[in-house]
């Protein structure tokens, strides 16, 4: 059984169950971090990471309560809120975080769900995006099977819609929308045969069965996710999370190797919070199987390491960016400047 033989990790599996998933926390670090290593390896090209920018598309005044999120009218976070953004402006942020490196640019708005007059304009955006040759990604709230199919008519390649924890501790987190509400979500976009990024957020004050539960739920799907987003809280003034007590690094480390051992051909990215993060712990992240990031200067309200900042931890480490499928002129490595402006994902959590 894996959960004794952790070295039999890497087969696909949907049917792991909370006992496995806590022997494999509970593992020393480093042999955890071999392990994890060599699934990633098996899987995946070493030393390359999937290279994401995020903007956001409309920003505030979201009727939701997540207790994370400085985008909630609920909160007083100083954030003021901006309409949905012209098509010709969005182009061109796609253009820019494209020159800086970037190969999947993710639009996020803060909704509950999106109107229809909304959905027909950011499917224009979609559709501009595409031309320039890079993968789309949204994440727009709850979407109906119906929303779904036309994003992929319009040529979008992901949709992130994230989990956040684990079911039992969801409420403690969000009233506003059910944790089933997320999964009906989930299943309508795949059966729009949409690509699925879906993750959670560390250090929300959940317990470590929670993390276990939510990388188990994440894991069981009829179909792991594409793109899982590990984010580590960002913590904002206002929101009732703001004062929380940090994670341990370490613990953020364990979870992204669990996952990575647990979904193995999925890209696990190292999503929010990586300003706070320091290098060494960015770089346990990466040995822990991490292979995706968000690049540029925010991450939809909240700060992210800068272009330059990567390109030199990069090359530091000897990481280069993953290029395009069928992309031969992809750049080896983070380009310097740019300075692509993207930003942090509805509910401050990346997609």
């Amino acid at each position: 059984m894996t959960a004794s033989n952790p070295a039999l990790c890497g087969a696909i599996r949907h049917d792991w169950t909370l006992p496995e998933v806590q022997a494999l926390f509970a593992l020393p670090l480093l042999d955890l971090l071999l392990h994890a290593q060599r699934v990633h390896r098996e899987h995946h090209e070493p030393n390359t990471v999937q290279m994401s920018t995020l903007l956001s598309i409309k920003t505030g005044a979201c009727p939701e309560d997540c207790a994370y999120c400085p985008q909630s009218v609920r909160y007083e976070t100083g954030l003021e809120p901006e309409a949905l953004m012209e098509v010709a402006a969005v182009r061109a942020r796609a253009e820019q975080a494209r020159a800086a490196g970037a190969t999947r640019f993710c639009m996020g708005a803060a909704y509950r769900s999106p109107k229809a007059k909304d959905l027909r304009v950011i499917a224009a955006m979609i559709r501009e995006v595409r031309a320039l040759g890079m993968e789309t990604c949204a994440t727009l709230g709850m979407l109906t099977p119906e929303q779904a199919r036309e994003l992929k008519d319009a040529g979008l390649d992901y949709y992130n819609h994230n989990l956040d924890t684990s079911p039992e501790f969801y409420g403690e987190i969000i009233t506003t929308r059910t944790y089933q509400e997320r999964l009906d979500t989930l299943e309508a976009v795949r059966a729009a045969d949409l690509k699925v990024c879906c993750g959670g957020i560390l250090g929300m004050g959940e317990s470590p069965a929670d993390r276990a539960k939510l990388l188990l739920t994440l894991a069981n799907l009829p179909e792991h996710p594409e793109s899982v987003p590990i984010n580590q809280l960002v913590q904002v003034e206002g929101t009732p999370l703001a004062g929380s007590a940090p994670l341990d690094p370490f613990e953020f480390i364990r979870a992204i190797a669990v996952a990575r051992l647990l979904m193995p051909r999925s890209h696990v990215r190292l999503s929010a919070g990586r300003t706070a993060m320091s290098e060494e712990m960015q770089a346990l992240c990466f040995m822990a199987g991490a292979n995706s990031i968000f690049y540029g200067e925010k991450l939809l309200t909240t700060g992210n390491p800068d272009v330059e900042r990567d390109r030199r931890l990069f090359e530091r480490l000897g990481l280069r960016a993953e290029a395009l499928a069928g992309a031969a002129d992809a750049p080896a490595r983070p380009a310097a400047g740019g300075g692509c402006a993207c930003a942090h994902s509805h509910a401050e959590t990346a997609a």
